[in-house]
């Protein structure tokens, strides 16, 4: 009894120090005052403030493009990736890519941004292109460190896989486009919406790399946040903060009870079947 209660009191403040910053966050968004420490009532105007804050609003759909077509990318990468090391094993070379696909995992995000930045001048000297940096080399920046956690996410469920499945649509005369398309791409889609998810958040979260590679006119929104920390927390950036984690927070809620009822329709399902 004394172990189990001292679990629940270890699991309440470890949920306590992880959301408590939160729901500070969330209180102050409505502050009255500009000054974080200082409360002066309750008051709405900084969301208003923040609909007015165009360099913010355009950091955001910034972050959210780079973060959309960067998550998009890399499920594409990682997945072609983690095919060919899962299923095509021991090829010459196979060591070698591996662990090229999974440095950016352990490499700090100062030398990968250093590195990028080295590459994308090189090519602009050698190549033309490109030219200046921007939404395209964030782009490109982004898709290359991501690609390295799809291709573990996909990586685990594609070695989990059956492959007796494949081995039969292939023994019926289906081609390996058509047994990848139709067979392997629906059995490990929950690993590429997870991976893509993932992807998106890191893409989103980054400020490191971002930092080396943008250019003008192609500020994310870690950057502006960042920035304006030092000179202190904007009350703009608490009520974005704040509408940012309730959309996720109704996002969860929402995947939560619809899996919730899947589960719940599949046990009357299977009742059903047996009681008949």
């Amino acid at each position: 009894m004394n172990r189990f209660s001292f679990s629940r009191m270890m699991l309440w403040l470890g949920l306590v120090f992880l959301y408590a910053p939160m729901l500070i966050l969330i209180i102050y968004s409505f502050n009255e005052s500009r000054l974080v420490t200082v409360w002066a009532g309750f008051s709405t105007k900084w969301y208003g403030e923040l609909l007015r804050n165009d360099k913010l609003l355009d950091a955001v759909g910034n972050s959210l493009q780079i973060a959309f077509f960067s998550a998009s990318g890399a499920v594409v990468l990682g997945t072609l990736a983690a095919y060919v090391l899962t299923r095509f094993r021991g090829f010459k070379g196979s060591t070698l890519l591996r662990g090229m696909i999974t440095a950016p995992l352990v490499m700090p995000e100062v030398i990968t941004g250093l590195s990028l930045l080295l590459l994308f001048v090189a090519m602009a000297q050698l190549l033309g292109w490109p030219e200046g940096r921007g939404m395209t080399t964030i782009w490109i920046a982004h898709t290359t460190f991501c690609t390295a956690y799809v291709a573990v996410v996909v990586g685990s469920r594609l070695s989990e896989m059956d492959m007796s499945i494949e081995e039969a649509a292939r023994d019926l005369g289906a081609s390996p486009i058509k047994v990848f398309f139709q067979i392997t791409l629906p059995i490990i889609a929950p690993a590429l919406i997870s991976g893509w998810l993932l992807a998106f958040t890191l893409s989103l979260d980054d400020l490191v790399i971002a930092s080396f590679v943008s250019g003008p006119g192609s500020t994310t929104l870690p950057m502006v946040v960042f920035s304006s920390v030092r000179l202190g927390v904007s009350p703009e950036i608490n009520a974005l903060a704040t509408i940012i984690i309730t959309l996720v927070t109704s996002l969860v809620f929402a995947s939560w009870w619809y899996a919730r009822r899947v589960e719940k329709a599949r046990k009357r399902e299977m009742q059903r079947m047996l009681a008949s």
